[in-house]
């Protein structure tokens, strides 16, 4: 059976990854394999995705010869409710959304690799969620820290993921249209790639 065709929901996204049409148009071929002994490259760059062997096959990165650094990472997260919603927090009867919020946020964070199957396992030096009320709903920023062979922004992010879907479990019997938006990585620290910090748009 020939499945429907699927419109991306956006002119700006690579489209329907698992039929290829949009995405091979973009560069992208999802089905495609590195030729041996390379890794995957990213069109339009000089960088190349890391988690291929040399077959070609799905891999986790070896960081065995890497050296032990410091690394940290600054995740971003913004849950946009109704001004009522924000209003109605302090009455909430499961409890604070917030705190409940950053200390799921933080059990996510040490729950990474768990949940994205090529992340490393890390030491976290420290975790750190912060939650804001905003006019127009919930900041979120979570930091993290770590002595390690890679990165820990994965697990900034996931914490700042996390946070914010913990705001909206929390809310969302006032109003099920609140939107989680703006998850992105703000800054990270140390490792081979160095530093990055990310650029404020202009409006």
């Amino acid at each position: 059976m020939t499945p429907p065709h699927t419109k991306p929901s956006s002119g700006r996204g690579l489209g329907t990854l698992s039929q290829g049409g949009t995405a091979k148009a973009a560069g992208y071929d999802p089905n495609s394999k590195p030729p041996r002994g390379q890794s995957c490259p990213v069109p339009g760059t000089k960088s190349s995705l890391s988690h291929y062997d040399p077959s070609g096959r799905i891999s986790m990165v070896d960081v065995s010869a890497k050296a032990i650094t410091s690394r940290t990472a600054t995740a971003h997260a913004f849950v946009r409710m109704r001004p009522s919603v924000i209003r109605a927090l302090p009455g909430n009867q499961k409890g604070n959304p917030l705190e409940i919020a950053r200390i799921a946020g933080i059990t996510a964070a040490k729950r990474t690799a768990d949940l994205i199957p090529l992340c490393h396992p890390l030491p976290l030096a420290h975790i750190d969620v912060q939650c804001t009320v905003r006019r127009n709903g919930i900041e979120i920023r979570a930091e993290a820290a770590t002595q390690a062979q890679t990165g820990v922004e994965m697990e900034a992010m996931t914490a700042a993921a996390v946070a914010a879907l913990t705001v909206y479990d929390m809310t969302k019997a006032l109003d099920k249209g609140i939107e989680i938006q703006d998850l992105y990585l703000i800054e990270k620290t140390g490792g081979k790639s160095g530093d990055y910090r990310r650029r404020k748009k202009s409006r």
